[in-house]
């Protein structure tokens, strides 16, 4: 009996020492400007008091080719951002795809499962409830059900005593061992990649803040400036990578976690299930053979 997914365990102590290197860059950045900045706005003031009524056609013009939407960021970024951001969204785009998919997949598994399991212990003999296994063709009780029955059916043919025995019971437990682990090796499938998705994608958002801020370094020792005006567009742009990191990641994990569980449970009851059909064919083996 294969276990469910293990559990995500995201590096935090790792991440977050990543996430507060790249804040100290942000907060240096930012420091770096600041004289720069009120020098500006002392010049702004001077500028004004000189001539206000010259300064609001500057400001309406600056108003009206704003630029810092969160597209406009996107569409003016450096390349190296626009790749981050595109592996990002392909990300998302396929882990959602793997979501939905998933959870119809195991949904359905989970409602046939609780189905069979009432009709089976509503019924009093095996072979008819082996006739209904095909209303069930997505649960992975009734799978295991199935095997176990075409187990005991070949030892019977194969004129076994009186029943299965010590040695047909095992190969019966071995039928719905193999059964329950090829039904949850599929109804994991695709599952780890929300688990890789979770894991990598904010740390390919940090990439992307990580370059933004090399890349608003590099404007300052070119221009000579700190000035915001001239290094916000490319922090805004590493914030942008790192959001779309974190939107890509969150859903990942959060599905992650709810599918691994789930699966989990379905183990536990096809678990159960084999048990209670071992001994169950145990027990009609003793009816039938009271001396033993």
């Amino acid at each position: 009996m294969t276990s469910a997914l293990p559990p995500l365990r995201p590096t935090l102590r790792s991440r977050s020492g990543v996430l507060l290197l790249a804040a100290g860059l942000l907060v240096a950045v930012s420091l770096a400007a600041a004289p720069a900045l009120a020098q500006s706005e002392a010049a702004a003031g001077d500028d004004d008091s000189a001539a206000p009524a010259a300064a609001e056609p500057e400001l309406l013009s600056l108003s009206l080719d704003d630029d810092s939407s969160a597209w406009a960021l996107i569409v003016h970024a450096d390349p190296v951002v626009k790749a981050v951001i595109l592996i990002l969204l392909v990300f998302s785009l396929v882990s959602w795809a793997i979501i939905l998919e998933r959870w119809v997949v195991i949904r359905r598994a989970w409602s046939q499962s609780e189905a069979f399991l009432v009709f089976f212990w509503k019924t009093d003999s095996l072979e008819l409830a082996h006739k209904e296994v095909d209303s069930y063709p997505d649960s992975p009780v009734a799978e295991a059900f199935a095997a176990g029955y075409r187990e005991l059916r070949k030892l019977h043919a194969a004129g076994a005593g009186a029943g299965p025995g010590a040695s047909g019971t095992d190969n019966v437990g071995r039928a719905l061992r193999r059964s329950a682990s090829q039904s949850l090796t599929r109804l994991e499938r695709w599952i780890p990649f929300l688990a890789s998705c979770g894991s990598a994608a904010p740390f390919i958002g940090l990439f992307g803040t990580v370059w933004g801020i090399l890349l608003a370094f590099q404007k300052i020792g070119t221009s000579g400036t700190t000035s915001i005006a001239e290094v916000g567009p490319f922090i805004a742009e590493a914030l942008i990578a790192t959001a779309v990191g974190l939107f890509a990641a969150i859903p990942a994990v959060l599905f992650f976690n709810y599918f691994a569980t789930r699966l989990k449970v379905l183990a536990a009851e096809i678990n159960h299930f084999s048990f209670d059909f071992l001994n169950l064919i145990e027990r009609h083996q003793r009816g039938r053979d009271p001396g033993a």
